[in-house]
C-alpha cells in the first residue's frame, strides 16, 4: 500500500502543555522554500507524497478558469476556499450555479451543515435541513459543473479521474509542482484528491503568491491570487486562521484537511506542513513561525495574528496551558 512519510521520518512540531504537563505531541514535516523554489528550511520527510487535500483548491480553480469558466470576485475565493457556510458563501455559491444555468441539485459534493453558527440556525429554522450549498466544497464543485457547461462536457460523471476537468486539474497540479501525481484518491467531497509532496506544494504556491507581479505569469494565477488577499473571507471564514492570516499579513494561506497547510509571501517565500497524526490545531503556528524564523514575515506582525489563531488550552473558564512549538521548530529560533 502507497502511504505517506512515517512516524520515524517525522519531527516534533509542536506539544500541547497543560498545567506544567506535556499531554499532546505533534508530530510531522515542514518546508520552507524561497522565492526561487530553493529549499531554506526542511523539518523531516519534505519528499514523500501526502495528500494535500484542499490545498490545491486554489489550482482546481485555476483549472475551471483555464477550462473557460468567467470567475469573478468572491466567486474565484470561493471556488479556491474552504469555507464555513455562511449565508454569504452560500450566496456567492448560488450565484455561481445560477450563472451556470444550474441548482444545488447538480452539484455532486455531500449535503452538511455549515460551521457558521448564524447559516446553521437559519437551514434549522426554515426547516430546509443540510445543503450542498453549506458544504465546505460547494464553490469549487459549481467552479466544475460550470465548466462543464462552457464545454459541453457530461455533468454528471464531473467527479470522475478520467473526466475531462479532472484530467484539466491533474494537468495543472503537475505544473505548478512540477512533480508528477504520486497517487490519485478520493476526496472527502467526492473529488479526485492527488498526491504530491510537501516541497512540491510549497513551490505551486511560491508560484502562484507571485503571479500578480510576474508580468509573465498566467493572467489566471494572479487573478485567483490577488482574489484570495482581497476576499479573504470567503476563503474560510471571519475570524477564522486562513482569513486572518491573508487580512493581516496578506499572505496566502489555504488549509487541507489531516493535518495540512501551506502558505507563500507575494515574493514568493512559502512554507507547508504536514501533520502527521491529521490534526491541524497547531498548523498555523508552525508554518507562521517558520517563515518568520527564515526573515519571510515580521516578527511582531506574526506573533500579534497568533495570539488571534492559535486555539488556547483552558481549565474551566481560565488558560491552563499553551499550544506550543517542539523542539524541532523552537530550535531554529534559538540558532
Amino acid at each position: 500500500m502507497i502511504h505517506t512519510f512515517r512516524a520515524h521520518d517525522a519531527v516534533e512540531l509542536a506539544v500541547l502543555e497543560r498545567s506544567g504537563f506535556v499531554e499532546s505531541v505533534h508530530i510531522g514535516s515542514a518546508v520552507v522554500v524561497a522565492g526561487d523554489g530553493s529549499v531554506v528550511t526542511s523539518l523531516g520527510d519534505i519528499t514523500a507524497p501526502i495528500y494535500p487535500r484542499s490545498a490545491t483548491k486554489p489550482f482546481q480553480a485555476l483549472a475551471a478558469m483555464q477550462s473557460g469558466v468567467p470567475l469573478r470576485g468572491a466567486q474565484v475565493a470561493v471556488a479556491a476556499g474552504s469555507h464555513t457556510g455562511s449565508l454569504d458563501h452560500m450566496d456567492v455559491v448560488q450565484g455561481m450555479l445560477k450563472a451556470a444555468g444550474l441548482t444545488e441539485e447538480h452539484l455532486g459534493c455531500p449535503a452538511a451543515w455549515p460551521r457558521d453558527a448564524t447559516a446553521r440556525a437559519w437551514l434549522v429554522r426554515t426547516e430546509r435541513g443540510e445543503s450542498k450549498l453549506a458544504m465546505n466544497c460547494s464553490g469549487k464543485h459549481a467552479a466544475f459543473l460550470w465548466a462543464c457547461v462552457e464545454n459541453g462536457w457530461d455533468k454528471s460523471g464531473y467527479l470522475e479521474p478520467n473526466h475531462p476537468m479532472q484530467r484539466a486539474v491533474r494537468t495543472v497540479v503537475e505544473e505548478y509542482t512540477g512533480e508528477s501525481v504520486a497517487h490519485t484518491g478520493v476526496d472527502g467531497c467526492g473529488a479526485p484528491v492527488m498526491a504530491v509532496s510537501l516541497t512540491g506544494l510549497a513551490r505551486a504556491f511560491t508560484t502562484l503568491a507571485k503571479a500578480p507581479s510576474d508580468r509573465n505569469a498566467n493572467a489566471r494565477a494572479a487573478t485567483i491570487a490577488t482574489s484570495m488577499l482581497d476576499y479573504p473571507w470567503a476563503v474560510e471564514g471571519r475570524g477564522l486562521p486562513n482569513t486572518v492570516v491573508m487580512d493581516e499579513l496578506g499572505v496566502l494561506a489555504k488549509m487541507g484537511a489531516e493535518g495540512v497547510l501551506v502558505m507563500a509571501t507575494p515574493t514568493g517565500a512559502s512554507v507547508a506542513v504536514k501533520i502527521l497524526d491529521g490534526n491541524g490545531r497547531a498548523a498555523t503556528l508552525v508554518g507562521l513561525t517558520l517563515l518568520a524564523a527564515a526573515g519571510a514575515l515580521d516578527v511582531p506582525a506574526v506573533a500579534e495574528v497568533l495570539s488571534k489563531v492559535v486555539p488556547p488550552v483552558m481549565g474551566g473558564t481560565h488558560r491552563a496551558g499553551s499550544l506550543r512549538l517542539g523542539r524541532a521548530v523552537s530550535a531554529l529560533l534559538d540558532s
